[in-house]
């Protein structure tokens, strides 16, 4: 649909203009959506209109600044039409804050559209607070950044079912698009499905972002190769392969290429700590970490990745560690094996570590996925994964292509999926089995050199005990029932489900005192 075409919605109400926000609006506003805001931010207002004025489009008649909630409202104002409201604020008390400020001003068949990321627990209390009185609260999870908010973001909204298909034909014009022009975006399903995907969609992130720059780190670090040589390999790898048009991938071109005004590539002083969820500016990665053991859900790659983040973010805590370690381990060359010719060498090994990565980029999504059917199940959400993968084809930070084509059509057989786990499925399997090889080698190898691999190493064990029929929690059972009677299963009895066990042994019958008493006089 072309950008001239009339707006849904001639103006909408706009509550947080900082860096989502703020591109939010101007991406509706080149829309012909005339943008109400209010921010209490002056930086941010201020932000907003110089950008406003040097975006072009003719926009800048179109961003409106109101001064309170009240006078939000009033300009929205219109005879029998509902008034939309886009929230783009920090999560938790904010929101609150923000709703019970234009509350008074509310009415019948008005709509808020959270495209914070707010926890989906925040978004079902309001819903069920304004829904009695016809107001609609959608929780609307939006991915890809401030960039993708300015050319198009992936979108994922959840709640009432009138209320969306009100905002529907909206958010399908500015949403973003995939190579053949579909819009990433679908109605996810009821109360706060839309949040809960985008906090899964976060998780995911997590885990290919820790995976990318290990695997980074092993090519620069321990294996020497310069920037500019990496930005080829990752243009190389985006081109084609599994890892085609992958954005992590691609994105990582220019940060080996850029430099700054002297020359310098910016990378190099980049501190290698990451903070966004030690601050608490950033919820989703912890809440998807707190569903998945809530849940009972093994995602290791994701869990690990977290910790990992947790890990670097206090600089000044790993130097005080370094110092009494003397020194910490230090990483070294790797040693390439295989062939006296190094340079063939170092082709095998950069192959091995472009599906290793691979590997891991593909339990990430399966270990989220695997959460989100969880849930599904236990809410009746209803949840439709083929449109989810759909949502992830543009305009968000896990787009994938070759692992969305592999899982749409997972999705597209009937009773692929019915015993809940994905690992069962015979292409996926087909796609672990043959990046094992190059996982387990890069593992060994980056283990062996010191080099830091820890959702690479989880995603390895994660693959080898989720296919084994052997494992040592067979001497972990015992002794679970030795101390705490849990009981267990008798191999003879065939694999059961994951329920206690029926069997209990008295490894060491229980004493009291007079026993002791009675034992040592003997």
């Amino acid at each position: 649909m072309a950008k001239n075409d009339g707006p849904e919605f001639e103006k909408l109400g706009m509550i947080g203009v900082g860096s989502m926000g703020g591109m939010m609006s101007l991406l509706y506003a080149e829309y012909g959506v005339e943008i109400h805001y209010y921010d209490p931010s002056e930086e941010n207002v201020n932000k907003l209109r110089e950008y406003a004025r040097n975006a072009g489009h003719n926009v800048d008649h179109l961003i409106v600044h109101q001064n309170d909630y009240k006078e939000l409202c009033e300009s929205l104002e219109a005879p029998n039409e509902p008034k939309l409201f886009v929230f783009s604020i920090p999560h938790g008390a904010v929101g609150d804050e923000s709703v019970k400020g234009l509350r008074p001003y509310l009415k019948k068949g008005d709509i808020i559209l959270d495209c914070s990321n707010e926890h989906w627990t925040n978004t079902e209390r309001r819903q069920k607070d304004l829904e009695p009185d016809g107001i609609h609260y959608i929780g609307c999870g939006v991915s890809g950044g401030y960039q993708s908010a300015r050319h198009g973001p992936s979108m994922s909204p959840g709640g009432n079912s009138e209320a969306l298909q009100k905002v529907m034909p909206f958010l399908q014009r500015v949403a973003a698009k995939d190579k053949q022009g579909r819009p990433c975006v679908t109605p996810i399903g009821p109360g706060g499905s839309g949040h809960y995907v985008k906090m899964v969609h976060n998780g995911i992130e997590q885990g290919m972002m820790s995976a990318v720059a290990e695997v980074w780190y092993i090519m620069n670090r321990c294996l020497g190769m310069e920037y500019d040589e990496i930005a080829n390999i990752f243009e190389s790898w985006n081109a084609k392969g599994p890892l085609r048009d992958n954005f992590l991938v691609s994105i990582g071109i220019d940060i080996n290429r850029s430099k700054d005004k002297d020359g310098n590539y910016v990378l190099t002083n980049v501190q290698d700590k990451v903070v966004q969820d030690a601050d608490d500016s950033e919820g989703t990665g912890i809440w998807t970490c707190t569903e998945t053991i809530r849940l009972h859900v093994p995602s290791p790659t994701i869990l690990t990745a977290h910790s990992f983040r947790l890990g670097s973010a206090d600089r000044s805590q790993r130097l005080a560690v370094n110092k009494s370690f003397n020194g910490g381990t230090q990483p070294s060359k790797i040693k390439l094996a295989g062939s006296d010719d190094n340079t063939k060498s170092k082709t095998a090994f950069i192959n091995d570590l472009q599906h290793a990565l691979f590997a891991t980029f593909l339990c990430s999504f399966i270990q989220g996925l695997h959460i989100l059917k969880r849930m599904d199940a236990q809410q009746s959400w209803n949840l439709d994964y083929r449109n989810i993968i759909q949502i992830w084809r543009g305009g968000c930070i896990i787009q994938s292509d070759y692992i969305s084509d592999l899982l749409d059509h997972v999705f597209e057989q009937p009773n692929e999926t019915d015993d809940g786990s994905l690992l069962s499925v015979a292409s996926i399997g087909d796609e672990l089995s043959q990046a094992f090889t190059s996982l387990k080698n890069v593992v060994l190898r980056s283990i062996e050199a010191d080099a830091y691999v820890p959702s690479l190493s989880a995603t390895l064990e994660y693959i080898k005990y989720s296919a084994s029929t052997d494992l040592p929690t067979q001497f972990m059972e015992a002794e679970l029932d030795f101390f705490g009677a849990h009981n267990y299963d008798l191999k003879s009895e065939g694999p059961g489900k994951p329920v206690k066990g029926r069997h209990h042994y008295e490894w060491r019958p229980a004493r009291g005192i007079v026993d002791d008493e009675r034992g040592g006089g003997k």
